[in-house]
This record gives C-alpha cells, sequence and structure tokens, in this order.
C-alpha cells in the first residue's frame, strides 16, 4: 500500500509538472524551458541531501548519470511533444510507451503477481491509454513528427525510471542529485550549441521553475516507491499521470474531457485496488 500510495503520488507530480512544462515551452524554445526546469530541480534534490541522505558509490554514479542522460531527452521531447498538441492526443502514446518497458523490466527481473494483479496490471494499462485520450483522438490527427516526438519521450522517460531503479536501495537521493546534474549539463551543451535557434522569446520563468519543481518530487516519490515494492506496479501506476495533465488542461486551457477519460478514470480506481490487494 505504501508503494502505490507513492507512486500515486509520483503521478499526481508529474502530470501537474508535464502541463506546465508544455505551458511554458508554447511560449518560449523547449530548450529555454528546461534550461530553468532542471536547476530548479537539482536545488530540490541538493536540499533533500541532508534531510534523506545520499551516497555515490560507482553503481550510484553509473545508473544516476544514465537517468540523467534519458531525463534530459525526455525533458526536451516531452515538452515539445506537449507543446505541438494537442495534449490529449498525443499523451496516451506518451504515457504508454514510458509504462510497457519498466514493466517488461520489472517481470524480466522476476517480479511475480498474483491473480489479482495478472488482472490489475493490463487493467491499469487500458486506463493509462484511456484517462490520457481526448475527444480530439478521433478527430484531429498530431503530425508524424508529434508522433515520433510521443513515442521518444516515452522511451526516454522509461529509461530514465529503470535506470533510477538499478541504483543501489542505499544511495538515498545520490542517483537524483547525479541525474539532474547531468541532466542540467547536458541541457546547457545543447542550449549553447543551439543558441542562434532559440529565438528571442523570454520562458515563463515561474512556469518553468515549478515544472522542474514537481518533476524532482515526482522523481523522488517514484525512487522511494520501487524500493518498497515491484517495479512493474509502481511503473504502470506512475504512468497515469496524463490524468493530471489532463484534468489541468481542462481547467486552464478549457479542453474538454471526454466520457473515454471518465471511464479510464473509473478503471483506473479499480486496477489501483486490484493491484493493491496484490
Amino acid at each position: 500500500m505504501i508503494a502505490l500510495l507513492l507512486a500515486l503520488g509520483s503521478s499526481l507530480a508529474y502530470g501537474c509538472a508535464d502541463f506546465l512544462g508544455g505551458l511554458g515551452a508554447r511560449r518560449a524554445h523547449v530548450l529555454r524551458t528546461v534550461l530553468v526546469a532542471a536547476p530548479a530541480s537539482l536545488t530540490v534534490e541538493l536540499l533533500l541531501w541532508p534531510v534523506l541522505g545520499a551516497s555515490f558509490a560507482p553503481a550510484t554514479l553509473g545508473w544516476g548519470a544514465a537517468s540523467g542522460v534519458a531525463s534530459a531527452a525526455a525533458f526536451a521531447l516531452l515538452y515539445r511533444t506537449l507543446a505541438i498538441g494537442p495534449m490529449n492526443v498525443l499523451s496516451p502514446v506518451t504515457a504508454l510507451v514510458s509504462a510497457m518497458l519498466p514493466v517488461a523490466v520489472g517481470l524480466l527481473q522476476g517480479e511475480h503477481l498474483g491473480l489479482t494483479g495478472t488482472i490489475g496490471l493490463p487493467l491499469a494499462l487500458v486506463a493509462v491509454v484511456l484517462v490520457s485520450a481526448g475527444h480530439g483522438a478521433g478527430g484531429a490527427r498530431p503530425s508524424r513528427t508529434a508522433l515520433l516526438l510521443a513515442l521518444g519521450a516515452g522511451a526516454a522517460i522509461a529509461l530514465q525510471l529503470v535506470f533510477l531503479h538499478q541504483a543501489p536501495a542505499d544511495s538515498g537521493v545520490g542517483p537524483l542529485i547525479i541525474g539532474r546534474a547531468v541532466s542540467s549539463a547536458v541541457t546547457l551543451a545543447a542550449a549553447g550549441l543551439m543558441y542562434r535557434r532559440l529565438g528571442p522569446e523570454r520562458p515563463a520563468y515561474a512556469v518553468s521553475a515549478a515544472a522542474g519543481v514537481l518533476d524532482s518530487v515526482a522523481n523522488l516519490l517514484f525512487l522511494l516507491a520501487a524500493r518498497s515494492g515491484d517495479l512493474a506496479v509502481v511503473a504502470v501506476i506512475t504512468a497515469l499521470y496524463p490524468a493530471g495533465t489532463v484534468l489541468l488542461a481542462r481547467g486552464v486551457l478549457a479542453e474538454r474531457v471526454a466520457r473515454g477519460q471518465l471511464i479510464g478514470l473509473g478503471t483506473a480506481a479499480v486496477a489501483v485496488g486490484l493491484l493493491a490487494v496484490t
């Protein structure tokens, strides 16, 4: 139950972070948004260091750095995907890809699910698609570029989660600090190389920073959940993050919540219940 609650909290934080990041990327180049979000995330993790502790063994450094590279790619690809929009068309693709890879890794590593878990896990995957698919899915079709960006974003998110899970369990927030430092460095280098293409628009500083802070909180909650539960279960619950994105898109951007999304929320509740029993 603790792992599920942590995963649900991670899902909510990711959803809010993604919405704010996508919103910020509509005002300025996506790298300008990430240049604000990534350092904000690193600041939060450094503040957590004295509270939760951190160790920096070679395995922590390696897996943390790998997660940082994946995180930088996820930041840029996801925010660009959501900026192209509409959010409720592209989110299902990203969410499903981000769930499937960690689930596969968890099962291949020997995690076993009971009967209720065997039912709840695929039900949760169905809920991921339903809750993030809006009415636009049957109308306006995203471009091929947008779909490729969504696939890439989902893969990058999945790899980031898998790499964090592989870090030693006694490393505290070490993997998060290393990962965020690497992702910030990668983003800074990319921005330097593309400086002339970033445009004159200034990023939405408050929105971008809030996205970074929430992303850091989401990473921490996922790490704690994965350490206290099965990766396959935690990953699929975390992948319900489009619910937060869609609800914020409804409240702020007036995007309509489709009937299928409401069914998806109900399906998610049933799936979470089944996985809790497991």
